[in-house]
């Protein structure tokens, strides 16, 4: 599948940049120019205007691989944000001469397995809330199509990627946003919860990643996009 992509130039290493669920690559728009290497932003399959197609992971992991190939980056850097983020992963664990890999808070699902959240008694009341928000603005959302967002709710790997970053040898890093979004107030336990099982599980699970905590949402690529590239080009030059 031939994706929509869209080359920011610059000098330097080259960069892949994937964007979160729901998103496209505008969301690097301020951030790709301030990263020091040549940065490609693509639109992954069924968001902005790269064609739809079932969502399976190989299959979009072949999509960024093409576009890799297209513009010439020859074993790049990959960054990605939220379900971006998970491709990162992947994509490294894909490619062991990959000289690095950042997932912008991409990790697991808000809404995932129970046994994710630390310090809550009360589970599954706030996740049952959680899911039926989630459900409602899956029916209202046009792109990616309710295929894309369904296999995405379902997939293991979307659940938690924390099990696909231990398999990953080369160089990891996962920057962590240390706020929520705004929720319900009754979600904000859980949402502390699903920080705390992080916080507790990246180093036992993921012992070979790099963990950096940055003090803004999930939404960090547009809320701090000077401290991100900051974050990235640290990582890049070490």
């Amino acid at each position: 599948m031939k994706l929509a992509a869209h080359d920011h130039g610059g000098d330097g290493p080259p960069i892949l940049l994937l964007h979160g669920a729901g998103g496209d690559m505008s969301a690097w728009d301020v951030l790709a120019p301030q990263l020091n290497g040549r940065c490609v932003a693509v639109d992954l399959r069924g968001h902005g205007q790269s064609p739809d197609g079932p969502w399976d992971w190989d299959a979009v992991l072949d999509d960024i691989e093409s576009t890799a190939v297209h513009f010439g980056l020859s074993t790049p850097f990959v960054v990605g944000h939220s379900l971006g983020g998970i491709l990162a992963g992947m994509w490294a664990r894909r490619h062991p001469d990959c000289p690095g890999a950042v997932s912008l808070d991409g990790h697991r699902s808000a809404a995932t397995d129970p046994a994710n959240y630390a310090g809550l008694d009360d589970v599954a009341g706030p996740l049952a809330k959680l899911n039926a928000i989630f459900t409602a603005q899956e029916e209202m959302i046009t792109r990616p199509n309710r295929e894309i967002t369904s296999a995405l709710r379902k997939s293991p790997e979307f659940a938690d990627a924390l099990p696909v970053f231990a398999g990953v040898t080369v160089p990891f890093l996962l920057a962590l946003a240390t706020r929520n979004l705004p929720v319900p107030p009754d979600l904000v336990p859980l949402m502390d919860a699903h920080r705390a099982g992080l916080r507790r599980d990246l180093p036992l699970v993921c012992p070979n990643v790099r963990v950096r905590e940055i003090d803004a949402t999930h939404g960090m690529v547009y809320e701090r996009p000077a401290e991100v590239a900051a974050v990235v080009n640290d990582f890049i030059a070490r």
